[in-house]
């Protein structure tokens, strides 16, 4: 078998997160405004007898039945029933654990390129719908763009898309589990909570600034008192006068800058910080056919 098929799996940014309360299922109520930039890891499938087997240039990366992208085609192969194998190359680029989204970007890359390799014509609902079973970020990662997340979040509404800008993101060399951040989260000590509906009028005006000064996440206090290196980092990123919030529950923190020589400007800046990694982005209003994932050679 010589089926091949190479997909990008795009990173995501949160521009506003809140927590609304637990819901009964156990899972908390979000509503967050996220964000497709053009940080991505590479997914190679090539068909194969037999099973799944998952390779990774990262050695730290499980490539077991635990991996999202191993977990993806694992649905795909069980949901119908399909014989033939894949084999799936990971070349990562945004950061493990680093509330960029990155495990469920590989498995939303996973989902659209094996829907293409083996011809399910499934429908972009019937894959968010797969992708929502393996993880609330997969949906929009399949999605991508600019997008209201709510739910767990999985329900998502498309938003005008935030003006062309570049991103500079910081990783310190920490990781931060999602599950912690839950637990800590405490409604009655958060003392600011995201503008959902403001920022929503500064995307639909296309007004960047407005955008800007109404960053939010409420887990952002939470973490950083834990891991004081995020609020450096994000103070470096201010003084060199980008807007700057932490992503998801972090630890990665990112810069919105209006120019690329600003960005490069910011991540000079910040490459005297010890143990973290400095990379530059630009959002994207789409990837491939308004999916978060582009098919991009086969």
């Amino acid at each position: 078998m010589s089926n091949v098929l190479t997909v990008k799996a795009y990173a995501k940014i949160n521009l506003a997160l809140d927590i609304l309360g637990k819901r009964q299922d156990g899972y908390h109520e979000v509503v967050m405004i996220m964000q497709t930039i053009s940080l991505a890891d590479t997914v190679v499938l090539r068909e194969q007898d037999g099973g799944i087997a998952l390779s990774a240039n990262i050695s730290a990366l499980a490539c077991d039945d635990t991996n999202l992208a191993y977990r993806a085609a694992a649905l795909i192969k069980q949901e119908f029933d399909i014989k033939t194998g894949v084999a799936i190359e990971l070349t990562k680029k945004i950061p493990m654990a680093a509330g960029l989204a990155g495990g469920s970007a590989d498995a939303a890359a996973v989902l659209a390129g094996l829907n293409a390799l083996w011809k399910l014509n499934l429908t972009a609902d019937s894959l968010k719908e797969l992708g929502s079973r393996l993880g609330s970020d997969v949906p929009f990662c399949l999605q991508g763009g600019t997008a209201l997340a709510t739910g767990r979040g999985e329900v998502l509404k498309q938003l005008p898309a935030l003006p062309e800008c570049y991103i500079v993101l910081a990783k310190p060399a920490i990781s931060v589990s999602t599950a912690w951040a839950y637990g800590h989260f405490r409604p009655e000590k958060i003392n600011q909570r995201p503008d959902i509906k403001g920022m929503i009028g500064c995307l639909e005006s296309g007004k960047l600034a407005g955008v800007n000064q109404r960053l939010c996440n409420v887990f952002e206090n939470i973490v950083i008192a834990e891991h004081p290196i995020i609020g450096s980092l994000k103070q470096a990123l201010c003084d060199s006068g980008c807007a700057a919030l932490m992503s998801g529950s972090g630890p990665t923190v990112f810069g919105i800058t209006e120019n690329l020589e600003a960005a490069e400007a910011a991540a000079q800046r910040l490459s005297s910080a010890k143990n973290a990694e400095i990379f530059i982005a630009k959002t994207m209003s789409k990837a491939g056919d308004n999916i978060g994932t582009e098919i991009a050679a086969n």
